[in-house]
């Protein structure tokens, strides 16, 4: 019987995201709110207007104009999607109905 071999050494370990990295898109000042819900991740940025929100690993940008984001939720739909509504001074807001941006 051979003795056993020594084991190999460790690999170290990829550091953690520090607090400024970010998956919204660059040139977007801090998020006043952010959050995650069922695998979707939002951020809201009042200086711009401007609501990040990825799904399924794609960022997208929409156009919020006065509203103000402040939550979000998440209703599940008949054929097992969901639909993103977000909180805001106004109301709800459906995803939908904001404008889509580069």
């Amino acid at each position: 019987m051979e003795p056993m071999k020594p084991m190999e050494p460790m690999k170290p370990m990829k550091p953690m995201d520090g607090p400024d990295s970010s998956w919204w898109p660059q040139g977007l000042s801090s998020p006043s709110s952010s959050g995650s819900q069922n695998g979707v991740r939002y951020a809201f940025f009042p200086d711009q207007q401007r609501l990040a929100v990825e799904q399924d690993g794609k960022v997208s940008q929409y156009d919020t104009g006065e509203h103000r984001i402040s939550g979000v939720s998440q209703s599940q739909g008949g054929d097992g999607g969901g639909q993103l509504r977000f909180t805001s001074q106004k109301g709800d807001v459906d995803l939908a109905s904001l404008k889509q941006v580069d």
